[in-house]
């Protein structure tokens, strides 16, 4: 396991696993008849970025540079974070989110757009921290 990929997949799993376990909560919570495959884009996102930062950095993290895992990490913090607490939000009737709306599964209509958006601000706010750094 010393070779390159099987660097690359340990330091992978960390990624996958949070990923994976995020992309459950959000089934269990939205259940089958939501949007469930868009809200799973961005989370997906974090994967490919999370491999293309490996890659690049020949399987570390700082490989090359720090750049590349600040913007890793500024994108996963709104894609992973804002949508599992929305998720949560909706899931425990947060100030009646549910109960006081007409139409409580709309709000994860347009929740992938917003964290997609949102991680590439983080993204680039990463990407120029890490060039200063």
């Amino acid at each position: 396991m010393k070779s390159v990929a099987g660097i690359f997949l340990i330091r992978m799993l960390p990624v996958l696993f949070v990923t994976i376990a995020a992309i459950a909560y959000v089934a269990y919570v939205e259940g089958s008849d939501a949007y469930l495959l868009r809200n799973a884009i961005p989370m997906l996102l974090v994967i490919v970025i999370s491999a293309l930062t490996l890659y690049r950095g020949r399987g570390r993290w700082t490989g090359a540079g720090w750049s590349w895992p600040l913007g890793t990490l500024g994108f996963a913090l709104p894609a992973l974070g804002l949508s599992l607490y929305l998720h949560y939000a909706y899931s425990v009737d947060l100030n009646g989110m549910v109960s006081e709306s007409v139409y409580p599964r709309e709000l994860f209509r347009y929740l992938p757009e917003y964290t997609t958006g949102a991680g590439a601000i983080g993204f680039a706010i990463g990407w120029i921290v890490g060039r200063n750094v």
